[in-house]
């Protein structure tokens, strides 16, 4: 199996300015991604842009980047514009880490890629929630599968609902089925990219707020990969940067 890995990473955040360029230790947080992102065993890493102060910090350290429109309305749009211009074949897989990731699992990366075939499109992840308060929790997006392990629904609600247990307690937690938390992680079929840019939004991922539905609106399928380690928080505010500047400045050899 081979694969690629596309970062789209872009300048402006409101709660956390110019975050792609934060330094860790010596190097942009988007170089710290793209370094892990090298570790899952891709055949190529490429930072999918639309600043060239992030091409630019990129270059020092060798990571290949690209800058891209700046019209795009997500950074699916983003990466399929890259696999466009790198010109991959079909049928490689290319795999959304996010910019904000730098202490993402590269065998949370090559395992999910490991998913993607011409039946199944697309994958992606998801860990089992330990706390039943998380179930309740708008901002864990859930999934429920099937016998397949392929998503059913993606939903910020808590499902499936445990009808009988929370009747009796709203901190009751389902035994006969995994909870799942969503990882937003994402692997696509590169023949798929194309066709996802051109589907029509549905309805459904308006309410929920959850891109990934349009997918399984149009009866596509998404593989989920179930990882047993709680994958590492990405960094969204200053006090996640400092948590994360903090590890590395604790395990220096990363």
């Amino acid at each position: 199996m081979s694969f690629y890995v596309v970062i789209p990473a872009r300048l402006a955040s409101t709660r956390l300015p110019e975050k792609p360029l934060a330094d860790i230790q010596g190097k942009p947080m988007i170089v710290r991604v793209a370094e892990r992102a090298r570790r899952s065993g891709a055949r190529d890493v490429v930072v999918a842009t639309d600043d060239q102060s992030i091409v630019d910090a990129c270059a020092v350290f060798g990571i290949p980047a690209l800058m891209t429109r700046k019209d795009h309305p997500s950074g699916t749009d983003r990466i399929a514009e890259v696999a466009e211009k790198m010109d991959w074949a079909p049928f490689d897989t290319v795999v959304n880490v996010q910019g904000d990731e730098p202490l993402i699992d590269p065998e949370l990366i090559a395992a999910t890629a490991s998913l993607v075939s011409e039946e199944v499109p697309m994958a992606t992840a998801a860990h089992r929630m330990e706390r039943p308060e998380d179930i309740f929790n708008p901002n864990y997006v859930k999934v429920v599968l099937d016998r397949l392990g392929r998503a059913l629904y993606f939903s910020r609600a808590p499902v499936p609902w445990y009808r009988d247990g929370y009747a009796r307690d709203e901190k009751a937690f389902p035994e006969s089925f995994m909870a799942l938390r969503h990882v937003g992680l994402y692997a696509f079929r590169n023949d798929f990219l194309k066709t996802y840019s051109s589907l029509e939004v549905s309805p459904i991922e308006q309410v929920e707020s959850l891109e990934q539905l349009r997918v399984l609106w149009h009866g596509y399928s998404i593989a989920v990969h179930i990882t047993e380690e709680i994958p590492e928080a990405g960094v969204d505010t200053a006090a996640d940067l400092e948590r994360v500047r903090h590890f590395f400045n604790c395990n220096t050899q990363n």
